[in-house]
């Protein structure tokens, strides 16, 4: 049964709350953005109040009021809730379409349209809409319902209501509009998305001429002011780049300063961010991802390891602000990208790059009794490799034993210091990076890695400065010493053979133009793809996936997804600059080796190579199986 004019109105005040009018809190005076500056002082954008907040009518200017009723509702201040020249118009176009338009509409129609009711066009919907709008108008007055039209209507891009246009599109509050900028704003509501100041300029000029045209039908506007209009246009300021990145130091402000001092605003933050780096990263991530399936989504981390300074994020491979931060945010199983934390666990206890596991599969007690078997990708096996080898080539089996004689709390502890809280109650398969984390984490957690020994906190501003008081507060790195820099040496130099020979070998030319080390993960049925590695200088992880996980299909591994995004974005952020080899720290020895043996190698040995230790745990015995011979004796005569 149809409900009533009567009862959808009261269903509709109910919807709204006890009164329609100010049901969001007054906008505050001294309302602000937040401007945020790149580390060169280059614009980003500005944080905008979140809050919906109520303008009052009096806070409206007057030239925005009757520019918006010129071109909606000429006739609203005569009408009584529908306006019966307008219908007729509007019955007139219909009949020379041929079907429904949606002419006619009174500001309170609009009005009731958008907050309650479908946007169907039936006539018994219109019906229903007109009966409601004069209901509406014999509850309130003229002036309280264009006061809730301001506050309730859409302007695009997010912007709903007045208070959270202005700030948008001028970085105004709404009393501090000009005559122009008002322009613009009273032609959004007809079509927000293509009439919105940041659409396309010829769609917004065509619009702001038609509400000039109807001032000037009306008398508001003379012709001459007609002309200046278009001579000096309004200026509408750029929607804020790094999305993502803004997402997050608008986060660490909340938690700093309280929400209100955000929602309050009047702050300059200067930021880590290297927009030239930023841009690069942005552009290398979508052409990346979306060049393999147009569902994939992504997101890349770059950060300087001995400073903490997130230099790039991106949390979106369509550059889009989202809800979701896939950058700083949203939590995924890493796979085998955990595997370096754990090898450096290993190395610090004496375990060697040199040592030898077998890779043949074994079994472990798993949940209900039944054994756990870990396998490695394609059920491929390595005949006794080192440890070095099977991190290169990223094998399970070797990380689930490394892992077992390691101890579990041992690497929950040490990953625990590197930055990246793991759950113990995983069990070995830690081993294989099923705790999940942040983008933002795994690569803070590789920071000792880089820098050895020491982990950089992720940093996102550098500074503030306070506009209404003029303090400066500055954010000072954060840089501590967590782990043994000798074993997080040893472990970067393994992982370089992760680009050269290993699961990332695709990107071993640039590997042997810029020293670099990494690693790839690729989640259980190949739901994520990970790549996260480093330069002396600079850290960098890239993951790719879908948000509702599932499987990615043949071929969708971290060597062969994330990996290659990797390198495009590094060779433009290091492409032009000077090799620099990492540099061992004090405790770290090389020597040279057999590679069959691992022991001290020999003038016998046919082949020899440089390997690095922790300082006593490198091998004292020559090489067993190329012992120079003795000289033969003569008998004495």
């Amino acid at each position: 049964m149809a409900c009533r004019p009567w009862f959808l109105l009261f269903l509709a005040v109910t919807a709204w709350g006890q009164d329609p009018i100010a049901r969001f809190p007054q906008l505050p005076p001294g309302t602000a953005s937040i401007t945020v500056m790149d580390r060169q002082g280059r614009f980003v954008g500005r944080i905008q109040p979140s809050r919906r907040t109520w303008v009052t009518l009096d806070r409206i200017p007057a030239f925005l009021r009757q520019a918006l009723l010129a071109v909606e509702d000429a006739r609203f201040y005569e009408h009584g809730g529908i306006d019966l020249k307008g219908i007729a118009r509007a019955l007139v176009r219909d009949v020379t379409h041929g079907r429904m338009a949606e002419g006619g509409s009174t500001i309170t129609q609009q009005l009731i349209k958008n907050r309650f009711l479908s946007n169907e066009r039936t006539l018994d919907r219109k019906l229903q809409e007109a009966r409601m709008a004069m209901d509406f108008e014999k509850k309130y007055s003229k002036d309280q319902i264009l006061e809730m039209y301001f506050n309730e209507i859409y302007f695009g891009n997010g912007a709903w209501g007045l208070a959270q246009a202005a700030r948008l599109y001028f970085d105004k509050n709404p009393e501090a509009l000009t005559e122009a900028e008002c322009l613009l704003l009273a032609g959004v509501p007809k079509n927000p998305g293509r009439y919105n100041p940041l659409g396309k300029p010829a769609d917004v000029a065509l619009r702001r001429d038609v509400v000039l045209k109807r001032l000037e039908e009306l008398g508001y506007v003379s012709a001459a002011r007609k002309q200046d209009f278009w001579r000096h246009p309004a200026a509408v300021q750029p929607l804020p780049q790094a999305p993502s990145y803004l997402a997050q130091v608008r986060a660490q402000l909340a938690t700093e300063l309280g929400e209100d001092a955000v929602e309050r605003g009047g702050l300059e933050v200067f930021a880590a961010l290297d927009l030239e780096l930023q841009k690069a990263a942005e552009r290398t991530l979508r052409e990346g991802v979306k060049r393999l399936s147009p569902d994939l989504q992504g997101a890349l981390v770059a950060l300087d390891p001995l400073t903490g300074d997130v230099l790039a994020a991106v949390g979106d491979a369509e550059g889009q602000a989202r809800s979701l931060n896939r950058a700083f945010t949203s939590r995924r199983q890493p796979g085998s990208a955990i595997k370096p934390l754990l090898y450096a666990t290993a190395v610090d206890q004496g375990l060697t790059a040199t040592s030898r596991w077998n890779d043949d599969p074994v079994a472990y007690p798993g949940a209900g009794g039944r054994p756990w078997k870990p396998r490695n990708f394609a059920g491929e096996h390595l005949e006794d490799p080192t440890l070095a080898e099977a991190l290169a080539h990223s094998s399970n089996v070797v990380a689930v034993k490394v892992l077992d004689r390691v101890g579990l709390p041992a690497f929950v502890e040490a990953a625990g210091r590197m930055g990246l809280p793991l759950r113990a109650a995983n069990g070995l398969s830690l081993a294989l990076g099923t705790s999940e984390v942040t983008l933002k984490d795994l690569v803070q957690a590789y920071t000792p890695l880089a820098n050895p020994g020491n982990l950089a906190q992720a940093r996102t501003i550098l500074r503030t400065h306070d506009l209404r008081t003029g303090a400066w507060v500055e954010h000072a790195p954060s840089v501590q010493a967590v782990f043994n820099p000798a074993a997080c040496f040893v472990t970067a130099w393994m992982m370089q053979d992760v680009l050269l020979h290993g699961t990332a070998k695709a990107l071993r030319t640039f590997a042997q133009e810029h020293p670099c080390a990494g690693k790839t993960g690729t989640t259980e049925d190949q739901q994520d793809a990970w790549f996260v590695g480093f330069t002396p200088h600079l850290a960098a992880g890239v993951w790719v996936g879908f948000d509702r996980p599932r499987p990615g299909g043949r071929g969708f591994t971290g060597g062969a997804v994330a990996a290659p995004i990797w390198e495009r974005f590094m060779r433009k952020a290091v492409g032009h600059a000077e090799p620099e080899p990492f540099q061992a720290p004090e405790g770290a020895v090389q020597v040279t080796v057999d590679p069959a043996s691992g022991q001290v190698a020999t003038d016998a040995c046919p082949a020899t190579a440089e390997a690095w230790f922790v300082a006593g745990t490198e091998p004292q015995t020559p090489c067993p199986l190329h012992a120079p011979q003795a000289p033969e004796t003569q008998p004495v005569p």
